[in-house]
């Protein structure tokens, strides 16, 4: 039963845990003096293409930022649930090389219906995916079913609660079904089952994200958290402005208005917080400086201390065709933040009410008649 518990809670967090054409300039390269992790550059590298991609870096986000967050007592209750997971399924959360999620959009099939967004969930690290696959299979049951795909075999399961809503609702009949797959030794997906076939393609040299995407995502290897998407392409691709699945059409996306970078990561002293956005020319570049700006200066009315402190520390400015953001937050305003949010008040128990004595009614006797 633990290894089941511990098996479920780990699938949960791969698949709930639900953006790759870069910005010109800070999008198409590393930081000067950085250079992307090649270790992690090179596990990504046979990844199927996507329009949209998040990036975790687990070791550092569960080694070095949860220690500084956390209270004492917490970590190592973290840590003690990390020495049962890995004796119990074989993982250490903490040893997680990195985890990330990828989207991508369809053209609209041959009825013009639109095709929703498919996603995937890759992590890999110091576990082993065959292992994982074996505790899967002994969790699920009849539940999960193997579907043979090229040389892999995927184990399939369906979500009985959306198939119920897609009946309501025919777009959310795409995530009726996911499926999970070992696509090496040491990494493991789990998804959309076209994108899981998509990654076992890529894997055979087929369909391959470039390099340029990955370098852009990866471009600072200090990075806790990471982002980058293509949003205009990937409405020009979903409603159809570049053709459908029965009738292709010239790209007609030439812009790449939208496009964005961003990441996390931290020093001594803060988090810092790095993106840019194209804007396609540099009047359009000032006028969403503008735009956010006076949108920020709307939130700075916001009465918590700490959200007023880090939207204060947030530097928005149009660098040529860019919409460049930066924000150097203090550790401390997110660790208050955090006490804050988690101190719940205990409701205070109710003052005891005099209990006011019941008067009894007098029992008035009938009479018997003679």
């Amino acid at each position: 039963m633990k290894k089941t518990a511990f098996l479920i809670r780990l699938l949960s967090i791969l698949v709930t845990a639900s953006i790759s054409a870069q910005a010109q300039k800070i999008l198409t390269g590393p930081l000067p003096g950085n250079a992307p992790n090649q270790n992690v550059l090179a596990s990504l590298s046979s990844l199927p293409e996507a329009d949209a991609l998040l990036y975790f870096n687990p070791q550092r986000i569960l080694n070095e930022a949860a220690p500084r967050l956390m209270a004492e007592k917490d970590l190592a209750e973290m840590r003690k649930s990390f020495e049962e997971l890995k004796k119990n399924v074989g993982v250490d959360p903490a040893k997680v090389e990195y985890l990330v999620i990828a989207t991508r959009f369809r053209k609209p099939a041959a009825d013009l219906s639109f095709a929703p967004p498919e996603f995937l969930v890759v992590a890999g690290g110091d576990f082993s995916a065959d292992s994982l696959l074996t505790l899967a299979k002994l969790a699920a049951g009849e539940k999960l079913r193997d579907e043979k795909y090229g040389s892999k075999t995927l184990g399939v399961m369906t979500i009985d609660p959306i198939v119920k809503e897609a009946e309501k609702n025919p777009i959310l009949r795409a995530y009726s079904e996911i499926g999970i797959v070992g696509l090496n030794q040491t990494t493991i997906a789990v998804g959309s089952i076209p994108y899981l076939k998509a990654a076992i393609d890529a894997g055979a040299g087929n369909g391959r994200i470039t390099t340029a995407n990955l370098n852009s995502l990866l471009r600072d290897p200090t990075v806790l958290i990471s982002a980058a998407g293509s949003p205009w392409s990937s409405f020009s691709k979903s409603f159809g402005l570049r053709g459908t699945e029965a009738n292709a059409r010239a790209p007609r996306c030439d812009t790449q208005l939208g496009d964005f970078y961003a990441s996390v990561t931290m020093d001594s002293t803060n988090f810092l917080l790095r993106g840019s956005m194209n804007a396609d020319n540099p009047d359009t570049a000032k006028i969403f400086t503008n735009l956010i700006s006076g949108l920020m200066r709307q939130a700075s009315s916001i009465p918590d201390v700490s959200v007023q402190s880090a939207l204060k520390s947030v530097s928005i400015t149009a660098d040529e065709n860019d919409v460049v953001v930066r924000a150097d937050v203090p550790q401390q305003v997110v660790l208050d933040f955090i006490k804050k949010q988690s101190m719940q008040k205990k409701p205070e128990p109710a003052a005891d009410k005099p209990v006011t004595p019941v008067k009894k009614q007098p029992v008035r006797r009938k009479r018997k008649r003679a």
